[in-house]
């Protein structure tokens, strides 16, 4: 019996290219698709001299042809910075691009792991977000083009397991910060590590009194492989259950790096959720999973690394 093959649509994004380097060493075959919309070759340099890693150039939106075992679609750009840019494309990327890996999945009877996010629960009047809370999603926003798609391609999932029998895992994703993140890529803890280390001010939108939840890479790729090896089929949240607002996750930021850097305050942006926060009882009860590494010691991480990649 041979490897097994894995395909992860946008492998060499932040999340793809660090659930690559994880299933590599797990000795599996993997097959990155990536059309670099987002996706950062540096981010899979690494791995091109490995006879198990094929990297293959293709937009998700065009069908494709490939022998595989287990699919992990993450392709989308994730930051509203990017998914923004071009919300048409954003849209047509979650539609077709999830249509594309299903009928994939059907085809070569793989089972499919499909990234969702919190955003499907939008601006949340409920909290903290369970997976059995509908969500407050403004279908007109600047921010649909990523909430609603993610939403018609969990509804396409569903379908196609109950119609054609795939194997799909749903898991939906809340903040994730860790190596890998791209410095320009408009997320906050990005934002104001950067801004940090180049000695700028720290900017903050809103009043910084909105909340986030924080989970470092490592932790929420070992949920991935774990819900991709479940028999569980409902949506799973996977996220870190400790809330910090922006003005704190400011201050520790400075306090590791500059603690004398100045703070400015900018308008919060349309529809930017005020509270952001995973209830995880099911990921514990279904998957045996939980957070392992603390904000104190991810970020940590995160600033070596992008000393390292020396962001000055």
């Amino acid at each position: 019996m041979g490897l097994t093959k894995s395909l992860i649509t946008g492998g060499a994004g932040f999340l793809g290219s660090n659930l690559a380097k994880k299933l590599l060493e797990a000795n599996e075959e993997v097959i990155c698709l990536d059309n670099f919309f987002t996706g950062r070759k540096n981010n899979i340099e690494q791995f091109l001299n490995n006879p198990k890693f094929k990297c293959i150039d293709h937009d998700v939106v065009e069908p494709i042809d490939i022998d595989v075992d287990k699919i992990w679609h993450l392709a989308c750009p994730a930051s509203p910075i990017n998914y923004q840019r071009d919300p048409i494309k954003t849209t047509r990327t979650s539609f077709l691009g999830t249509y594309n890996m299903l009928e994939l999945a059907h085809k070569k009877q793989a089972k499919l792991l499909f990234a969702s996010t919190s955003e499907v629960y939008g601006d949340p009047k409920v909290h903290p977000q369970s997976e059995n809370y509908n969500g407050n999603v403004n279908t007109t926003g600047i921010r649909s083009c990523y909430d609603e798609g993610k939403r018609i391609a969990e509804t396409l999932c569903f379908d196609f397991g109950r119609i054609k029998n795939c194997k799909v895992r749903i898991v939906r994703i809340f903040n994730t910060y860790g190596p890998g993140m791209q410095p320009d890529d408009g997320r906050v803890i990005s934002n104001l590590i950067v801004q940090a280390l180049k000695g700028e001010e720290l900017t903050i939108y809103g009043n910084g009194e909105q909340t986030r939840s924080f989970c470092y890479v490592d932790d929420l790729i070992e949920g991935f492989i774990l819900a991709m090896n479940s028999n569980y089929k409902m949506p799973i949240n996977l996220g870190n259950p400790s809330e910090v607002s922006i003005n704190k996750l400011s201050k520790i930021i400075t306090k590791k790096i500059n603690k004398d850097l100045k703070i400015i305050y900018k308008d919060l942006p349309e529809d930017d959720p005020t509270q952001r926060c995973p209830e995880i009882d099911l990921a514990k009860k279904e998957l045996g999973w939980q957070v392992k590494i603390n904000l104190d010691q991810g970020l940590d991480k995160t600033i070596e690394y992008f000393k390292k990649i020396d962001v000055k």
